[in-house]
């Protein structure tokens, strides 16, 4: 019997689901220590996903996932903004 092809899964830092890679946005901390998103998911550096929901954005923001997820001390207010401009474009 023929195995599909491997779905790499990743989980959600806002509600912990797993769900695949390529559902997911991606959050990046640079080798530099710059916090940004990455759209194309292959920057280099730590990444955490969150679903494209904002309920799970703000989950993270408010629980501090993002910032233990990428061991920074604080993400910039532009950087957040910009993240929560993607997810209600993507939910548009």
């Amino acid at each position: 019997m023929a195995k599909g092809k491997h779905v790499p899964e990743r989980t959600c830092v806002g509600c912990g689901a797993k769900r695949p890679k390529v559902e997911l946005l991606r959050v990046v901390r640079s080798p530099e220590g710059k916090v940004f998103l990455d759209l194309s998911g292959k920057r280099s550096g730590r990444g955490a996903y969150i679903c494209p929901n904002i309920d799970c954005f703000r989950k993270a923001v408010k629980r501090k996932a993002l910032q233990r997820s990428l061991k920074v001390d604080r993400i910039e207010e532009k950087v957040l903004e910009e993240i929560e401009n993607q997810i209600l474009k993507k939910s548009a």
